[in-house]
């Protein structure tokens, strides 16, 4: 009886080991300091340069469809003839989700420099989804859409290395397990109200994360290499913070106004830590009215005037803080990348989503047969 009793007792405790949640350890910068591991540590610059010795790097991002009315509006023309200090073309990312993408203007935009990056497949829009969902479940999303967009947009998949949730609702643990288990290198959905001005930097998740979590779900194991490129939110005219660009509060009547607003939060970043200054937004922003595109651009152009600051992708980012330079150096680290154009010959596709009507789809390779789709990713 005593004997069974126990079995009865270790049976349970071996059930809650397996569901009990495995939380990380602290971080040791001693144990935790090579390329692939760098410390939650914000105020500890990457390298141990003054704030005043390290590049600013800035990111543009785009999230949502790629589409060919973007290019042609925005896109073709923001970039066009922009150089970072060192004679490279500055690069943005695009976190494309798949419904009304165009993959030729994806092949484009790669084969221009810029990096693709992934928004899931669904872009469903219940918060709960994402949040609630396991790493298969994840995998389908991401792990597939970047199948997917490798074969329609006639790229290389191993380019291929970041995520965003939508909504930015992150997935807690799952996320991570999802990106380590299928060689992503880094997600970029996690904001930060708590650490603004602080000098906070991308960090991996061998250990725990103190960063915290505003929306979506954190993280609490370990996930030893996957890089996590925090949301440095910026500061409404109201004072709340906002994660992406086009929900601030931003006061501004005019261009100039909009302007003083953008540079104001870019100087939180440039005259403090140097940490990365994220410009995230959907394009859509640019089409609510002139004042803000064209605010955008006499930001790049501001930023032009700046022998120190460094446009360019999230990919980028990642790889400087895992190899730091100084400003002196910030020219090798972003040198001009060697690309071998990746061919397109267009194809229009008119095919059947089910249960919603028909989509367009334009392919780099021939139309398949049915409608790309989560758990059916390339149509077959």
């Amino acid at each position: 009886m005593k004997l069974g009793l126990l079995l009865i007792l270790g049976l349970v405790g071996v059930q809650c080991a397996q569901i009990r949640p495995r939380v990380a350890p602290d971080c040791d910068p001693g144990v935790c300091n090579g390329q692939n591991c760098r410390c939650f540590n914000p105020g500890v610059t990457p390298g141990g340069f003054t704030p005043r010795d390290i590049p600013q790097i800035v990111l543009v991002t785009f999230d949502d469809a790629t589409s060919r009315l973007l290019y042609d509006n925005y896109y073709s023309d923001a970039f066009v003839g922009r150089n970072n200090p060192n004679g490279c073309p500055v690069k943005a990312t695009f976190f494309m989700s798949h419904e009304y993408t165009d993959y030729q203007v994806v092949n484009l935009l790669r084969n221009q420099g810029h990096e693709i990056a992934l928004h899931s497949i669904s872009h469903t829009t219940s918060p709960d989804y994402w949040t609630t969902a396991t790493a298969a479940a994840l995998a389908s999303e991401f792990k597939d859409q970047r199948d997917m967009a490798a074969h329609f947009a006639n790229i290389p998949a191993s380019e291929i290395q970041g995520i965003r949730t939508p909504f930015l609702q992150l997935g807690g643990d799952a996320t991570f397990q999802m990106i380590t288990d299928n060689n992503f290198l880094y997600d970029c959905s996690w904001p930060t109200q708590t650490y603004i001005g602080d000098g906070l930097y991308p960090y991996t998740l061998d250990y725990l994360s103190k960063q915290d979590c505003s929306i979506g779900i954190c993280p609490t194991e370990s996930h030893p290499g996957a890089w996590v490129l925090p949301m440095v939110d910026w500061l409404g005219s109201n004072g709340k913070p906002c994660a992406m660009v086009d929900t601030c509060i931003n006061g501004a009547t005019n261009e100039a106004e909009l302007l003083n607003f953008i540079k104001g939060n870019f100087d939180r970043h440039y005259n403090g830590f140097r940490e990365p200054f994220g410009f995230y937004v959907h394009a859509a922003w640019f089409s609510a009215n002139a004042t803000n595109y064209n605010a955008f651009k006499s930001f790049l152009d501001y930023l032009g005037t700046l022998n120190d600051v460094y446009l360019v992708s999230a990919k980028q980012a990642i790889e400087w803080t895992k190899n730091p330079t100084n400003i002196g150096g910030a020219a090798n680290t972003f040198a001009c990348p060697s690309i071998t154009p990746a061919e397109c010959t267009k194809k229009t596709c008119t095919l059947q989503k089910p249960n919603e009507g028909e989509r367009i789809m334009v392919s780099c390779v021939p139309c398949p047969p049915n409608y790309p789709w989560v758990g059916n990713p390339l149509g077959q």
